[in-house]
């Protein structure tokens, strides 16, 4: 049982790194069989992991047909975005004096990786994903950090999905070039330009982003 669960949690993994990479597109159908043979193994392991990125929204099950794979619309990922500025926001907002010297510099550390990945998406995505969940744990609402890691993970998906093709035209950097401007309001503990940097950062996620208003704008 022991096994059949790890293949099945190695089969997940494999399905959302390949709908990450692009290699299964938003709105394609995958059929069991296909992927059984794609993978190498039997149909229980293959049945599970679908069963469970259907439930996780990233599997559509479509019956006699197959699973589609879930494409984030726009308005998903700008609600996902308004629900991020919401909670960090109000979470720096009741602890942004609190942060130390020490907490700084591990949050320019980790803004000094993710700008290095400038070729691998999914590198820098994880170190922004770093960054963000690193600066929530320091405001110290467990509740509140898994509620981003879930939405960040969530995320994930659509920044692949917007950005994969788009790399050659805006480098992957210039996502989080606020990172700095955060970092520089929480050492000054300046709120209002804190929240500023904030609203900017989220709106450099991809082609798309928020303005001020918490509206979805479209890249020039």
């Amino acid at each position: 049982m022991k096994n059949q669960l790890s293949l099945k949690d190695t089969i997940y993994n494999n399905i959302l790194e390949d709908i990450l990479s692009l290699e299964f597109k938003p709105n394609q159908i995958l059929t069991e069989g296909y992927l059984i043979e794609k993978y190498g193994c039997s149909k229980t392991p293959i049945r599970e992991a679908l069963h469970v990125l259907c439930s996780d929204n990233v599997l559509r099950n479509i019956p006699r047909c197959g699973y589609e794979v879930v494409s984030l619309t726009t308005d998903d990922i700008r609600s996902m975005l308004q629900f991020r500025y919401i909670l960090e926001s109000g979470a720096l907002a009741l602890n942004y004096k609190s942060f130390t010297e020490q907490q700084i510099k591990t949050l320019e550390e980790i803004d000094s990786n993710c700008t290095k990945a400038d070729k691998n998406l999914l590198e820098h995505w994880k170190y922004n994903t770093e960054f963000h969940l690193t600066m929530l744990s320091f405001c110290k609402n467990s509740y509140a950090y898994a509620e981003l890691e879930r939405t960040l993970s969530r995320l994930r998906r659509g920044y692949a999905q917007l950005r994969w093709n788009d790399m050659e035209n805006r480098p992957l950097s210039l996502d989080t070039q606020s990172h700095a401007l955060i970092i520089k309001a929480l050492r000054e503990q300046k709120l209002d330009d804190l929240k500023l940097a904030l609203e900017k950062d989220l709106g450099d996620f991809g082609p798309i982003g928020l303005d001020f208003n918490g509206i979805v704008k479209t890249k020039d």
